[in-house]
């Protein structure tokens, strides 16, 4: 989703959003306030960390940034985890393979997203499914490299 959808949807759960001079972070979270650094140059790069605040406010509702506390390390990967499906999702990754991207860089501009974040969500979904998951028909290859395969016919491969 685009930073400007992704703006009503934040409005529409009674998030208010404020794009602020942060120092030490990308974004911040507090109770319904989302700050965004100012200065992130992309829409891409600040629909992700948007997409990431959202999903802290529907999957926390503690203070964690003392990322030295486990808990607080699970915390923090639930919301990244919700923006990486929200932005992302394997369903992303097939629509990617369906539009012919070609590489890493092709699939993020494809999704709206910053090739960091792509990266991120990728390693996260290796953590999660392992070296890969069938998912409608294909499978989505995390190991040796990001790879999709449709399984109707004769199997047809192409790696990102």
């Amino acid at each position: 989703m685009d930073y400007e959808g992704l703006l009503i949807e934040a409005d529409a759960a009674g998030l208010a959003v404020k794009e602020k001079p942060l120092l030490s972070a990308d974004g911040r979270i507090k109770g319904r306030r989302v700050a965004i650094r100012q200065d992130i140059p992309t829409l891409a790069g600040k629909a992700c960390v948007l997409a990431e605040g959202i999903g802290h406010y529907h999957t926390n509702t503690m203070d964690i940034l003392d990322h030295g506390k486990i808990l607080n390390r699970k915390i923090e990967r639930a919301g990244r985890l919700w923006a990486y499906d929200k932005q992302i999702g394997l369903s992303g990754i097939i629509k990617g393979y369906c539009a012919r991207c070609r590489d890493h860089y092709e699939l993020a501009e494809y999704l709206g997203v910053t090739e960091e974040f792509l990266k991120e969500a990728l390693d996260c979904y290796r953590e999660k499914y392992g070296e890969h998951i069938e998912v409608d028909g294909y499978t989505i290859m995390f190991e040796p490299s990001l790879a999709v395969i449709e399984r109707i016919g004769d199997a047809d491969t192409s790696s990102i």
